[in-house]
């Protein structure tokens, strides 16, 4: 990550302010005997990550009790495609994916992909605190988000770019981790196969419990990224992908597929 990393920077927001007075953010609670209250302030320390095409923000968003409140709340929250309903087509057979996923946000919004067609599901609280802290951090506005549970290290996702139509140009996607570190590799798409265009050095990084990952344009255009399998990581993980979907995709009901 060293190689690729400059030195800690802060974002200015959607306004072109690189800030706003501090600000108190409360999630309700269900039970009043454990309540979580994060002081949040725009803005938090940023490390700007940069290779050729590649565009990167990252920073630790909560601190580790808040992290683990939150992780808390959406094994609760959280209500995942079952099995069945995330076998994905590849050339012409059926693969379940190594992970668990669900999908939320705005009413009747969808999200597709290779044939795949998501509907969001509506925003339960702890999703709602969530994206509003990454709104407050990076004043960029998200109405979907894509939830992946991996539940130790055997569970990954391959290669892919996060580049659907549908997705908002102009908006980054907002990746926050809760849970176990796991590597988020990336890789030039150039530089794919055994008989690369070009020699182009992977960026290699490693998602921190309560961190954010700003992935910015042009990356989504040239890389591809990926949570690779890690044999010796035990305990579980959850990652959540802000994401601006245009409008125009608002959608009536359709049958919700998980993404591959």
């Amino acid at each position: 990550m060293d190689p690729f990393v400059t030195s800690p920077c802060k974002r200015a927001n959607a306004t072109g302010e690189s800030g706003n007075p501090r600000k108190r953010i409360k999630l309700e609670e269900e039970d009043e005997e454990s309540p979580i209250m994060a002081e949040f302030s725009n803005p938090i320390p940023w490390q700007k990550i940069e290779a050729e095409e590649l565009d990167c923000d990252y920073a630790l968003l909560f601190s580790k009790q808040q992290a683990d409140e939150l992780f808390k709340r959406l094994e609760k929250e959280v209500e995942y495609f079952t099995e069945e309903e995330t076998r994905v087509l590849v050339f012409g057979k059926l693969h379940r994916i190594p992970r668990k996923q669900a999908t939320y946000g705005d009413s009747g919004l969808m999200y597709s992909f290779s044939g795949v067609h998501l509907l969001a599901r509506p925003w339960t609280p702890t999703l709602e605190y969530i994206r509003d802290a990454v709104t407050d951090a990076t004043g960029n506005t998200f109405n979907f988000v894509l939830v992946n549970r991996y539940k130790d290290g055997h569970d990954h996702i391959c290669e892919h770019r996060d580049d659907e139509r549908e997705l908002d140009p102009t908006c980054p996607i907002a990746s926050v981790s809760l849970g176990a570190a796991r590597d988020f590799m990336l890789r030039h798409r150039d530089s794919r196969g055994q008989q690369p265009q070009r020699r182009i050095k992977p960026v290699k990084l490693l998602l921190a419990h309560g961190s954010l990952l700003l992935m910015n344009q042009p990356t989504n255009t040239h890389w591809y990224h990926s949570v690779p399998p890690r044999k010796r990581v035990l305990t579980p993980r959850i990652n959540l992908t802000f994401r601006r979907i245009v409008t125009e995709n608002v959608l009536g009901p359709a049958p919700a597929r998980a993404r591959s």
